[in-house]
């Protein structure tokens, strides 16, 4: 006679509890011991004017108390310094895609043979390594102050972005259409007109109206240290102490960003 099996149901447990990221323990404490441990180091180690600070909410009181209400009186200097933005952002964001296109074929692996790859990567990775306010400051001090700095800081800032997200886009193209070209005798640049661009240029057109609304929300920062736009007429208002008229000008570009924002996001959806 064959022995009894166990018959009784397995007993699962009640709650499920999410596996930690590092599963040793010891691993996983230490080094949530050594994060708190330099953050809070750097805290006492940052030469904060603590009297300063305190004396800055008195400031702070000053400057929001001649804020209010805003005045539009210099309605004229305010439409003069978005207007110059606003160009700023269109020859900038044109300059920048037209140089963006050739360095993200450089900088796109499966159709650039190594040295130019490597080529268009660090054309990329210098774009991308400075602040726009850091170019700004450079070219304020090689073309002097005014709305050409400002076009050449956003034309880098441009290729930084659009350039590598575009090389990106290439990079995960359908093989198949190029080798389909190259199989009737194709040449190089016939393979990329009729089989590269119609795959990519969806997303290059969705990268341009990004890029166009992002260079208007950095022309208003880049203005502040010479480049030209609303930024300088800003720095001008703070400059003469007329904070009622900043905050005048602060309104005007969060509105204007905010439609920028609204507009470019709904041809954007209805691009992709």
């Amino acid at each position: 006679m064959s022995a009894a099996t166990d018959s009784s149901p397995q007993k699962w447990p009640d709650s499920w509890r999410r596996p930690p990221l590092i599963a040793n323990p010891i691993l996983r404490y230490g080094l949530i011991t050594a994060v708190t441990t330099y953050l809070v180091w750097a805290c006492f180690m940052l030469p904060v004017d603590w009297q300063r600070v305190s004396q800055g909410f008195a400031r702070a009181a000053r400057i929001f108390n001649g804020a209010f209400p805003p005045s539009f009186v210099r309605s004229g200097l305010l439409i003069d310094g978005f207007l110059e933005s606003l160009k700023i952002a269109i020859l900038a964001t044109v300059g920048g895609v037209l140089l963006s296109i050739p360095i993200a074929f450089m900088a796109a692996k499966n159709l650039s043979p190594k040295p130019i790859y490597f080529l268009g990567r660090a054309l990329i990775i210098i774009a991308r390594s400075f602040h726009p306010v850091i170019v700004a400051i450079i070219f304020v001090k090689a073309v002097g102050f005014g709305p050409l700095a400002g076009v050449l800081t956003l034309i880098v800032y441009s290729v930084g972005f659009v350039a590598k997200m575009l090389a990106e886009k290439i990079e995960e193209i359908d093989w198949g259409q190029v080798e389909a070209m190259r199989s009737v005798g194709a040449g190089y640049v016939s393979t990329l007109i009729y089989s590269v661009f119609p795959q990519i240029m969806p997303r290059q057109i969705g990268l341009s109206i990004y890029q166009l609304d992002s260079n208007l929300r950095a022309s208003a920062v880049v203005g502040i240290v010479g480049a030209g736009g609303i930024g300088s007429t800003l720095a001008n208002a703070f400059g003469r102490y007329d904070y009622d008229f900043a905050l005048a000008i602060t309104i005007v570009i969060v509105a204007v960003i905010l439609l920028s924002e609204a507009v470019s996001g709904q041809i954007r959806k209805r691009i992709w």
